[in-house]
């Protein structure tokens, strides 16, 4: 070895699960604070690298070389530094060692060997734009529709003269309220929006699907969540009901009761009042979810709302709106203007290991490796059929639907077996104050997605509070890839691992290949046994969604075109409102949510709750704006609203 070898640190961002693998040159010190670390040691420059999590100290830890051997060194640090789940105060690194460092876990890798790796980026699988749905075949540049002559040159300028889109001869429309999307983040803001008074005419959403849980339910079928399955979503986050009651709790606890089922209606009402200390959290189930969206957008006139079209760019305009170029379809164009704008494109891209996208270009196979949102009910039947294994990449709450999936295969046909690949050990939970998160089987548990006071409590002021680079630590804390702390999925791991058709190994994968027998075979560097390969029938990849600006092009060319600041996680900025400040045109507001505002004043954007709140607050800041026929919703009106959606009358 030299004394300037570079070495290459592999993890997985706690708050967002996205892989970061740089290369640095030793000396490599890690901490909180940039002053805080050392520019040079013995005359060479250091390679400073910032953890953002209150886990980690000032100035933590310190990579060095010592009589030619690797180096990680303890600077006084809180919590210490854990070397393969040992800690350690000085501890020799080899290649392939876990380093843990608060909540990051990095592997370490020595650029000698780093050649063999997939070193490429992440890459992701687009939404096709015609079709809305998860296309293998797609890249970036193809998911971005051809510009052709639309939207016009008018569309260059800073603010577009509303004159120029009527002299184009295409149609040009206005409304109040204009919601981007037409998902569950625009069908929650509209909902809102019309029990605070304004009429459904005065309000369009544009977006390529009607029911505006068309996206999210078709992932939660493909990666394994069918109606009767439940969804990790608390009992009162309900999106047709923005009072939360009744909630779903006691909705489903109701029909059973009217079924004569008083067992399972007095559980779920126990779940409830016990959870989490003395009973497991409740959860509704998907199905009723959706029936009870449907309920609500008829009530609303969501048909009236609807209007089926693709957004390709916004533009402030000269008369302090905002004007929207849409296609209706292949050469059918046209304009909307609006003062008030709400963006809520959820996510633009599911996530995909790059060692698996290069199997795929590779060998044209895309039955073998397969994403868990992609559509892969072929897995299953294929295995219920004729057995055989799967190898499972990725550990948060759909790896877990998906070993749950193999169980209920397994009934079928005992002959399936599941290789869990995971990248390190996880010997302990994320830390945040006194709270420390449990582990077992190197799962670690939550009942959601975030802390639940991220949503309503302490966490959450904590977190408005905060400067932006306090919110990369509290982010990092509180975040990572958990799964639900459900006993039925905790007891078939157990059970798997005891009957030894369940497998976890830990390593760094180095490539994938296919043999003879068309066969996927996964080359992994395992600390202790050095190189091996794992064989497998399937590859299922659940290693989550992508949300950052850059893989929209619509939110991309925004960006650019108005030069619009990111956060750290490369998402939009928010004020605490959710308003994106910087796009104010005149009197007109843009707002946004959901998983592109990540990084921001709110943790918990990507939950049922989370949109209810960004839309309450976002209105909230329509009042104060004193936007046309938005109504401040008080005790009596908020009241007199509740029972209109009791009634199920128009509100």
């Amino acid at each position: 070895m030299t004394n300037d070898l570079q070495i290459q640190l592999s993890w997985e961002d706690p708050a967002t699960g996205e892989r970061r693998e740089p290369k640095l040159n030793v000396p490599i010190a890690f901490g909180r604070e940039f002053a805080r670390l050392p520019a040079e040691i013995a005359g060479k420059r250091v390679s400073r690298m910032l953890l953002n999590s209150n886990e980690v100290s000032r100035y933590h830890a310190l990579i060095d070389w010592e009589q030619n051997q690797l180096v990680v060194i303890d600077q006084g640090s809180v919590n210490g530094i854990f070397v393969n789940s040992q800690q350690q105060t000085r501890s020799v690194l080899t290649n392939g060692d876990v380093l843990q460092i608060g909540p990051y876990m990095m592997t370490v890798t020595f650029a000698t060997n780093v050649s063999a790796q997939i070193t490429s980026p992440p890459s992701t699988i687009q939404f096709n734009p015609n079709t809305n749905l998860p296309d293998p075949s797609l890249s970036p540049a193809q998911s971005t529709p051809s510009r052709s002559n639309f939207p016009p040159s008018a569309f260059q300028a800073e603010n577009v003269v509303v004159q120029a889109l009527h002299a184009t001869g295409l149609p040009v429309d206005e409304s109040d309220y204009l919601a981007i999307g037409a998902g569950l983040g625009s069908f929650v803001w509209v909902d809102l929006l019309r029990i605070s008074g304004v009429h459904a005419d005065k309000i369009v959403a544009l977006g390529l699907e009607g029911e505006p849980y068309a996206r999210y339910k078709r992932l939660c079928m493909n990666s394994q969540i069918p109606l009767h399955e439940r969804l990790r979503s608390n009992s009162d986050s309900c999106p047709d009901n923005i009072w939360g009651w009744p909630s779903y709790a006691l909705r489903e606890s109701w029909y059973d009761f009217t079924q004569g089922k008083l067992n399972s209606a007095f559980r779920y009402l126990w779940q409830v009042f016990a959870e989490p200390t003395f009973a497991e959290t409740y959860t509704p189930r998907a199905g009723n979810v959706f029936d009870s969206i449907d309920r609500e957008a008829k009530r609303i006139g969501w048909n009236q709302i609807y209007r089926y079209g693709r957004v390709r760019a916004i533009r402030k305009t000269d008369d302090g709106r905002y004007c929207v170029a849409y296609s209706r379809g292949p050469g059918n164009y046209a304009f909307i203007v609006s003062r008030y704008l709400h963006l809520a494109t959820g996510y633009p891209a599911i996530q995909f290991l790059p060692d698996l996208q290069a199997y795929r270009e590779k060998y044209q196979d895309f039955k073998s490796v397969v994403n868990a949102y992609e559509a892969h009910d072929h897995v299953y039947q294929q295995l219920e059929q004729q057995g055989g294994t799967v190898l499972i990449r990725g550990r948060g709450i759909v790896a877990s639907r998906v070993v749950q999936r193999i169980y209920e295969a397994r009934k079928q046909n005992q002959n399936i077996t599941v290789l869990h690949l995971m990248r390190s050990p996880k010997p302990q939970g994320n830390k945040f104050q006194t709270a420390q998160r449990l582990v077992k089987n190197h799962y670690e548990f939550q009942p959601f997605n975030w802390p639940k006071a991220c949503w309503g409590g302490e966490l959450r002021v904590m977190l408005e509070k905060a400067s932006p680079d306090e919110r990369k630590r509290l982010l990092a804390d509180w975040g990572g890839t958990t799964t639900a702390d459900r006993h039925d999925w905790q007891r078939i791991t157990e059970q798997g691992l005891s009957e030894g058709w369940y497998q976890i190994t830990f390593g760094e994968v180095l490539g994938v290949e296919r043999d003879a027998q068309n066969r996927t075979i996964t080359h992994i560097r395992e600390k202790g046994f050095g190189e091996m390969n794992l064989a497998a029938d399937f590859i299922v990849d659940a290693t989550g969604l992508d949300a950052k600006v850059e893989t929209n092009p619509l939110l991309d060319d925004l960006v650019k075109h108005y030069n619009l600041p990111l956060n750290h996680l490369g998402r939009l900025v928010v004020a605490n409102n959710f308003e994106l400040t910087e796009m104010r045109s005149g009197r007109g507001q843009m707002y946004a949510a959901g998983a592109i505002t990540l990084g921001g004043p709110y943790a918990a954007v990507d939950s049922f709750l989370g949109l209810q709140y960004a839309a309450l607050v976002a209105v909230d800041g329509l009042v104060a704006a004193r936007a046309p026929g938005v109504q401040y919703l008080n005790t009596v009106s908020s009241y007199g609203q509740w029972l209109k959606w009791v009634l199920n009358q128009s509100p």
